[in-house]
C-alpha cells in the first residue's frame, strides 16, 4: 500500500519560532513527512525567520501594519502560500486573527497551537489564567482554526500538572515543551490522512487510546493512600 505523500507546509510566525523549530526537527528526524515551502512573519525581527533560514527554508516578511484591512493583509499571505502550492498552514506563534479570506481558502487546513486545554482559557494568557483560576491540570491544544478566538475543533491535547509555587513563566515553559511534541504529531496525523472533522469533533482514524490509558491526577492519589 502506497504511503501518503509528503505534505506541503506554510508556517506563519510572529516571534521566536520554537514551535517552528520543533516541526523542522521532526522532519529532520524522519518523524514527519513534510516540506516547509514558506515561513511568513508579520514582524521583520522575528527570531523564527533566522531559524528557517539556517535550514534553507524560504522566508518572507508581510508587515500587517502596511495594510488598511485584515482582509488585505490575509490576501497577501494567501497569494504567497498559493504560489508555493501550500496544502496545510501551521500557525506557530502567529499573533494575528485570520479573516474569512484565509479560512475559506484553507477550510480544515489551518492548524494552531494554544497553551491551554481548550476550550478553557482562550486568548493570549492561558498559563496565567490557569494559575489564577486555581486549576490543578493545565496543558496545550492543537486545533483546526475557524472563525472566532481559539474555538476550532480540537486535534491533540497534552496535560501538564500545575505545581506548588508555579508562576506564569514556569508553567508556560513546561507547557511549551509539550507544544513541541504535539504540534508535529498533529501535522503527521494530517499527512497520514487520519483526521476527519465531524462538526466540532476531530475523529482520528486508528486511534490507539484505550479505556486503560492512565489518567493524570494532580496531586497524585498515591500520596494519600495507605
Amino acid at each position: 500500500m502506497a504511503e501518503n505523500p509528503t505534505v506541503k507546509l506554510g508556517v506563519l510566525i510572529s516571534g521566536a519560532g520554537t514551535n517552528l523549530q520543533a516541526i523542522i526537527d521532526a522532519i529532520l528526524r524522519g518523524d514527519l513527512r513534510a516540506e516547509i515551502r514558506l515561513v511568513i512573519s508579520n514582524r521583520a525581527g522575528a527570531q523564527g525567520l533566522e531559524r528557517a533560514r539556517r535550514h534553507g527554508i524560504e522566508t518572507m516578511v508581510i508587515d500587517h501594519r502596511k495594510f488598511t484591512s485584515r482582509e488585505d493583509f490575509d490576501r497577501a499571505i494567501l497569494a504567497a502560500l498559493l504560489d508555493r502550492s501550500v496544502e496545510l498552514v501551521a500557525l506557530a506563534g502567529f499573533m494575528r486573527l485570520l479573516s474569512p479570506v484565509m479560512l475559506e481558502a484553507f477550510p480544515g487546513r489551518i492548524m494552531n497551537i494554544h497553551n491551554s486545554l481548550l476550550p478553557s482559557f482562550p486568548g493570549i494568557h492561558g498559563p496565567k489564567e490557569a494559575i489564577e483560576y486555581g486549576v490543578k491540570i493545565a496543558g496545550c491544544t492543537v486545533f483546526f482554526v475557524t472563525a472566532g478566538v481559539d474555538v476550532g475543533p480540537v486535534i491533540v491535547q497534552a496535560a501538564v500538572p500545575v505545581l506548588p509555587g508555579d508562576d506564569e513563566q514556569r508553567l508556560a515553559a513546561r507547557i511549551l515543551l509539550q507544544e513541541h511534541r504535539i504540534f508535529p504529531h498533529a501535522i503527521a496525523l494530517f499527512q497520514q490522512g487520519r483526521l476527519e472533522i465531524q462538526g466540532r469533533r476531530v475523529i482520528i482514524k486508528g486511534d490507539s487510546a484505550t479505556p486503560n490509558s492512565p489518567p493524570l491526577v494532580n496531586p497524585p492519589v498515591d500520596r494519600f493512600e495507605n
